[in-house]
């Protein structure tokens, strides 16, 4: 084995230009499948995770994966809203552990801004079972509170005690500035590689009445009824409003995230909610709705797979050319060979052997280029889109997918070996002039 090994390299390092371009397709089409593997992956462990915790979403009717993207992952819209009776009647099923109402509608510099209550922060689970915990600071207990995300501090270097201007509007379309009630930071949540990361969280309190504040100043008939109210009137409103400073309750929400005390009732408390009779609810389930996602998607996922087989394939077949294309050149090196006592198996295994190491360089190669790649851009890729790289946590699969490119390499290198078994049998000490 030695001795075919010692051929095999030194064979290939007198062809060191074209083995090293064989190499490096392959390589590239080993960094192609692994990466899109990993990103595939890890995009959806990043969106099950984000929503590992919640048992049901409540919202208005709509689309289950449009509730889901808007009240989880920020992105879109749940409709008009919901009235806070209605949260009032999810949080009084029996079957309910807690409920967390959920506001909408705002935005920090493009990032997502979530008006809830401190709740959010003890029943949020995330990465199967894990609690939100503060790299700094502590939950809103002020009107003006704000949470913020990891990758919102690191981005603007925000602290504790920094005032936060949000804007009305989502992504990075800002209607109106709300620069005149801004926010103060009082706690930083740790990286959780999901949504949350890019979020702020403020207090619904002060979410609702910057919103209210806001429609009352534009609303001169507003302002008319505020004129004329009755003293009467306004004195049993303020004593409404002193009643319920501990919990504040605005007119609407967008959603409700629901725990409940026994996941078997689910379907149930489902049912329940979509025939509430005063006023048309949604409750989502996170993960039908994720598999729903994954089905409108899968089209692309496949194709975008089936692309980088295809680049594999191609890296496969250049290697199987070079064997090939290099085995008339070779036809003395094969009858030196034979006249030495070399079999036409031998030369045979010696074709092979050198496929192999071909395959095994461009798998290490590729392997190296995107555990680099990866170092270089896991911070970018956490930062702008959540998505957290393991690759530790995948090596089971990619190894199934690395023995099945060597195992392919190995394969289509049978081609040119066999033609050279051919050949040596029919040549003998021959050659060609």
């Amino acid at each position: 084995m030695v001795t075919s090994l010692s051929l095999a390299v030194g064979s290939l390092w007198n062809r060191r230009f074209v083995a090293a371009l064989t190499v490096l397709a392959i390589a590239l089409s080993v960094f192609l499948v692994i990466g899109v593997e990993r990103l595939r992956v890890s995009a959806k462990e990043s969106f099950a995770n984000s929503a590992s915790g919640i048992d049901l979403i409540v919202a208005s009717r709509g689309n289950p994966v449009q509730v889901l993207m808007a009240t989880v992952f920020g992105v879109g819209s749940t409709g008009p809203g919901i009235d806070w009776d209605s949260y009032e009647m999810v949080e009084a099923l029996p079957q309910v552990a807690w409920a967390v109402p959920i506001a909408m509608g705002d935005n920090h510099r493009g990032y997502p801004v979530v008006g809830t209550t401190p709740e959010y922060f003890e029943h949020f689970r995330h990465s199967n079972g894990r609690p939100l915990a503060f790299t700094s600071g502590h939950s809103f207990s002020e009107e003006d509170g704000a949470v913020i995300g990891a990758e919102i501090a690191t981005r603007f270097g925000y602290e504790i005690g920094t005032t936060v201007v949000n804007a009305h509007g989502a992504g990075e379309v800002a209607f109106d500035l709300h620069d005149e009630a801004p926010f103060v930071v009082r706690g930083i949540l740790m990286p959780t590689g999901t949504a949350v990361d890019r979020m702020v969280f403020v207090s619904l309190e002060g979410f609702d009445q910057l919103h209210a504040e806001k429609t009352k100043s534009v609303d001169p008939f507003a302002q008319e009824t505020s004129a004329n109210a009755d003293p009467v009137e306004d004195a049993t409103d303020s004593v409404e409003a002193d009643h319920h400073d501990h919990a504040h309750e605005p007119d609407k929400i967008n959603a409700i995230y629901v725990g409940l005390a026994d996941r078997g009732a689910v379907l149930s408390i489902q049912r329940a909610i979509s025939e509430y009779a005063a006023e048309p609810l949604s409750a989502v389930l996170p993960a039908m709705a994720l598999i729903e996602l994954w089905s409108i998607t899968g089209a692309a996922e496949r194709a975008i797979v089936l692309m980088a087989s295809a680049v594999a394939l191609a890296g496969i077949v250049a290697m199987v050319v070079m064997l090939s294309a290099s085995l008339e050149v070779r036809r003395r090196e094969f009858a030196i060979l034979r006249s030495v006592g070399a079999t036409p198996l031998r030369i045979f295994s010696l074709i092979v052997l050198e496929a192999g190491l071909v395959t095994v360089a461009g798998l290490l190669l590729g392997l190296v280029l995107l555990g680099a790649l990866t170092a270089i851009l896991e911070p970018v890729l956490l930062s702008r889109f959540g998505l957290q790289v393991d690759a530790s946590a995948s090596l089971l699969r990619e190894g199934w997918l690395l023995l099945a490119i060597l195992m392919a390499g190995l394969a289509a290198s049978f081609v040119p070996a066999i033609r050279v078994y051919r050949m040596t049998l029919a040549d003998g000490l021959s050659f060609r002039l």
